[in-house]
Formats: C-alpha cells, structure tokens, sequence
C-alpha cells in the first residue's frame, strides 16, 4: 500500500475548497486505506485529503492515534450540523509544522456525512474529539490554523518556510 506525502503549506490544495464526493468508488476507498497509512505514520489525530493532495471531502479522525485503527473514523462529504459552546485550545496542524496556534472553536458538535458503504452517520463530539472534526472539515474548506494566527506569526513562519528552515 502506497503512503501518501502530507503537504506543507502553503501548497495551493490547502488553500482550495475540496470537491464534494458523487460516489463511493474503489479510487475513494483506496484514497482512504493511503490517507490511513499517512495519519498513522505521522502520527496524527485527524486527517483531511487536501493535505495528501487530493482536493476531495474525506476525512479521517483518530483521536487515539492508536495505529490499530479501531478508534478510527474516516466520513465522507461531512458537514457540521449542530454546534454550541466555544472554547479556545491550542493546536498543531501535519501540514503546519512546528507550530501552534490558539484557536476558538465550538465545544460541542454534530457532524453529518457518509461512510466508506454510502450509509449515513452521525456523530456527537465534544471537547477534543469535536476539536479535531473541526479542525478537520476546516482543511476541506481551505483553511489551516495559521488563518486563525496573528499576523506576525504567519509571517515568521512563512519566512522560516520559504529559508528551508521547517
């Protein structure tokens, strides 16, 4: 099984609003099995497929990072349906290393999407668990943390980028 390369921003997928997925096909399930052996190998949490290269609406979500994969979550076309609270964590992105940023996100969610057989499913998180489902769908949306980042703080890291430093 090939693993896929996760890319660093600011590669031009990261930046994109994924595609919606039309059908379950064995290019998606196979996409899925090689996002899993990049998450793993990484290791991570979550895992969204621009940051392999693929501008399509899959994720992956493993809060355990346990590489059995028997806490793993992979949803198609998600969408958050619900959401209440707000909280405010730090988090670290595979495709923005070495750095962390604050981010406020919702404190409990409902996401909404399909699994690898096309069946519906619905998933109540909190806490750190809706954090990275967030986090996650934020990647299909073309987002990464450093969007919530101040100013300088995207600049000293995209400087560090571009001198082959991170």
């Amino acid at each position: 099984m090939v693993c896929k390369e996760i890319l660093i921003y600011p590669e031009q997928v990261l930046k994109s609003r994924a595609q919606e997925i039309e059908a379950i096909d064995q290019e998606i399930v196979t996409l899925a099995e090689e996002m899993k052996h990049a998450l793993y190998k990484a290791p991570g949490v979550g895992l969204a497929a621009p940051q392999v290269g693929c501008c399509r609406r899959l994720i992956l979500v493993d809060p355990t990072a346990d590489k059995s994969a028997e806490h793993l979550t992979v949803i198609i076309n998600p969408v958050i349906v619900q959401c209440e609270g707000s909280e405010t964590g730090s988090e670290m992105c595979l495709s923005v290393p070495e750095v962390s940023v604050d981010v406020k996100r919702s404190s409990r969610i409902v996401v909404k999407g399909l699994d690898l057989n096309a069946r519906e499913v619905e998933i109540e998180a909190e806490g750190f668990l809706a954090r990275i489902y967030q986090h996650e769908i934020d990647h299909l949306n073309g987002k990464v943390i450093l969007d919530y980042a101040s100013f300088l703080k995207r600049s000293i890291y995209l400087k560090k980028r571009k001198k082959g430093k991170l």
